[in-house]
Order: structure tokens, then C-alpha cells, then sequence
């Protein structure tokens, strides 16, 4: 018993869970879960073994909650970027431009976004990971169709639109921009791409 509470409070005396959280989303990011492992966990987080089990469970347990933390920093991101006092593009631009900046950073090359780069292949045989992962994208797709409805009551988009369906579209670009930034694309081609996003939702 005294063997397995001295396990239990295995933790290095510097430990925080939110920078051990963030450690273990970085390395998700850059090398995947598949091929991250505890011990390659153990090394970034510095934390051995019985302490990540502790902290945080077993590797499935970690790699969601390194998920929720990603999306927690994504929603309060987003909340300054899209405030509704600022116009419309200038809003959507900078909404890109972060993106674009966080998709091409990484260890070795343009990553792209967490979600997209490491829980669409999970949630293939993983029921509870896909519909995690749905929630997320829905709720993306709703918050830009929110704003961009605010933008067309002003007169920033077209009085024809549907804010709905230029939500999806806004969401869509987004997605567009994380997969080619894994792909290797250039800051240019990806701002092209952003450029044309803007110009299908502004008027």
C-alpha cells in the first residue's frame, strides 16, 4: 500500500498540469498519436510513467484531453479575433492570418491544425473521438455564421447571402488552409487562398 502511494505522488516537483498539458499537445501535433508514445510523452512532459497515469490516465485519456486543452485555447482565440466591434473582413482576415501563422509552425515544417492532423484518422474506429470532432466543426461552422450574419446586418456581406451557408463556406476555407499547410504549401499560396475566402464572404 505505502509502495503505491509513493507511485501515486511520483510527480517531478516543478510540475503544472497546463504546461504538461501543452507539451503533450505539441508533440501530438507535430508527430501524430500513433506515433507518439508514453515514453516519447514522458520526455517532453518530464514525466515518467506512474505520473502521467496518475495525472492524466492512460495514453487515449491524455491525447483527449491534450485535445480539449487545443480546443479550449482555439475558442478564447477566436472570441478576441471575431469581436463584433471590429468589421467583418478585417475581422475574417485576422482570424486567417493567426491561422496561417499557427499552421506553419512546428518542429520541421507546416503542421496544420491539431484536430485535422491527428483526430481525423483516430476517429475512423473511435465512435466518442468522431463525434467530438463533428461537435467541434459544427460549432465552428455556427460561430462564423453568427458573425457573419452580424457583418450582413450591417451591409458587409451580400443582402442575398445566406450567413448560414457562408459560415460553412468560412469554415470550409479554414479547413482548406490546415490541410494544405500540411501538404507543404507556402505562407503565399496559403494566403491566396485566404484572400479568396474573404472575397466569396465580403461584399
Amino acid at each position: 500500500m505505502i509502495q503505491k502511494a509513493k507511485r501515486r505522488r511520483g510527480r517531478p516537483r516543478a510540475y503544472d498540469r497546463e504546461t504538461a498539458l501543452t507539451s503533450a499537445m505539441e508533440l501530438f501535433w507535430d508527430r501524430g498519436y500513433a506515433a507518439t508514445s508514453l515514453d516519447d510523452l514522458g520526455r517532453a512532459m518530464d514525466m515518467n510513467r506512474p505520473s502521467i497515469y496518475s495525472a492524466f490516465g492512460d495514453k487515449q485519456a491524455l491525447y483527449r484531453q491534450a485535445m480539449d486543452h487545443y480546443r479550449g485555447r482555439v475558442r478564447a482565440a477566436m472570441k478576441e479575433v471575431l469581436d463584433e466591434r471590429r468589421p467583418l473582413r478585417e475581422a475574417l482576415l485576422d482570424f486567417y492570418e493567426r491561422a496561417i501563422e499557427i499552421y506553419l509552425s512546428g518542429e520541421t515544417s507546416g503542421r496544420g491544425c491539431f484536430l485535422i492532423g491527428t483526430a481525423l484518422t483516430e476517429s475512423v474506429e473511435n465512435p466518442e473521438l468522431r463525434a467530438s470532432l463533428a461537435e467541434s466543426f459544427q460549432g465552428l461552422e455556427r460561430l462564423l455564421g453568427a458573425r457573419i450574419a452580424v457583418g450582413k446586418q450591417r451591409g458587409e456581406v451580400d443582402a442575398d447571402a445566406n450567413s448560414e451557408e457562408l459560415g460553412k463556406v468560412a469554415s470550409a476555407m479554414l479547413f482548406s488552409l490546415a490541410i494544405q499547410a500540411r501538404a507543404g504549401a507556402s505562407r503565399r499560396s496559403l494566403r491566396a487562398t485566404m484572400n479568396a475566402a474573404l472575397n466569396s464572404i465580403c461584399a
